[in-house]
């Protein structure tokens, strides 16, 4: 069962900005977290059921630093569309 700790945040980039002027949120989660799960904490937290929930797994890129391979954390990144008025004030920019 997914909980609001497993947001880790809302991505606010130039093309999420444009989205949210439509009604779409993107959030960045762990990568164990389903639809389902996401749908109940918006639900349970906010208040808000979303219309529409489509998901990417976003796969960490190998980098190098100091000559020495890294890797990133992967996680996964849902588009939450609410519905139109709704509003969640500690999350919108």
């Amino acid at each position: 069962m997914a909980d609001i700790t497993d947001i880790k945040s809302i991505l606010y980039t130039e093309k999420s900005l444009s989205l949210q002027e439509s009604g779409i949120l993107v959030v960045q989660t762990s990568t164990h977290v389903t639809k389902n799960q996401l749908k109940e904490v918006f639900r349970e937290y906010f208040g808000i059921t979303p219309l529409r929930i489509n998901s990417l797994r976003q796969e960490g890129k190998v980098k190098r630093f100091r000559g020495k391979v890294g890797q990133r954390n992967s996680y996964k990144k849902f588009y939450v569309k609410i519905p139109e008025g709704a509003k969640i004030d500690s999350l919108t920019a």
